[in-house]
């Protein structure tokens, strides 16, 4: 098979190696919770919304939405439904919710002067042997073939400490556009809705080759782990949002004891190749 990864698995062993064992290798879920949630349904309206026709593009419509898209993603993975226990099952709430999301959004960028050419865009890139694959949130390209790439992001902007990795994630469809397009894209997007910021990156061409190469890199690394089994942990304050905090050695936890087939599991393309939203 041939080796994939994907933004989210990269995220993962840069952040931590044992995170990156704990949900490639040992597969742990990860349960949604109501940040992810949410932010997966403000994505899904965001994306719908562009089916309508510009002047149809409101924020009244995009509301309206709301409790259709709910349903469809609650179909879809009924641990949802979970998340409105604490309500007694009521919608109002978490609807509202969404909704001063939205609102953010309606602020920050105006749909009826958009027309995206692709929306949840899957990209795809062989580079020596290693696939690189994700799903864009936007694609705009300007009459004269410009890129732009564009990502919602329903938390808060991050510190200078935590920014690299947000344009990591963007460096990375950026990477895999110009590789599969022979266009390099013109600026990146983030489009915080946490705290209505928009956070945007002009790359040039080192920054895509090193970006790159720091691909490459990562995907060595994690054939030595293979190899070793040295899955270690890396803690930092992203512990504080981590679901296997107490299986960790450096919050006092034992790891689960490694597969036979783990140094298999640790480059399955099936998985490491998965693409996940960040909210």
């Amino acid at each position: 098979m041939v080796a994939a990864l994907s933004p989210s698995r990269a995220s993962d062993f840069m952040s931590c190696p044992l995170l990156y064992r704990f949900r490639v290798i040992d597969k742990l879920p990860s349960p949604p919770t109501q940040a992810t949630a949410r932010g997966t349904l403000v994505h899904a309206v965001l994306e719908r919304l562009f089916d309508l026709p510009a002047h149809e593009r409101t924020l009244e419509a995009a509301v309206g939405l709301v409790p259709q898209e709910w349903e469809r993603l609650a179909d879809e993975e009924p641990a949802m439904l979970d998340l409105l226990t604490e309500h007694d099952g009521r919608t109002d709430e978490w609807f509202a919710g969404a909704a001063t999301l939205l609102q953010t959004w309606f602020g920050l960028e105006d749909p009826t002067r958009l027309e995206p050419a692709e929306r949840e865009l899957y990209v795809e890139t062989e580079i020596d042997g290693l696939v690189l694959r994700g799903y864009v949130d936007r694609l705009d390209v300007a009459p004269g073939g410009a890129m732009r790439v564009v990502d919602y992001k329903t938390g808060r902007s991050p510190s200078e400490h935590f920014e690299a990795k947000a344009l990591f994630q963007m460096k990375f469809y950026a990477l895999v556009l110009w590789r599969q397009r022979g266009v390099m894209p013109k600026r990146l997007q983030l489009v915080y809705l946490g705290n209505s910021e928009i956070v945007a990156y002009e790359p040039d061409e080192q920054d895509l080759l090193g970006t790159e190469r720091k691909v490459k890199a990562l995907w060595q690394a994690i054939e030595r782990a293979a190899t070793t089994g040295d899955w270690r942990p890396s803690p930092s304050r992203l512990c504080d949002w981590c679901d296997h905090r107490a299986l960790c050695p450096a919050w006092g936890g034992t790891p689960p004891p490694l597969p036979v087939d783990a140094a298999e599991r640790a480059v399955d393309p099936n998985v490491t190749g998965v693409v996940e939203l960040d909210a």
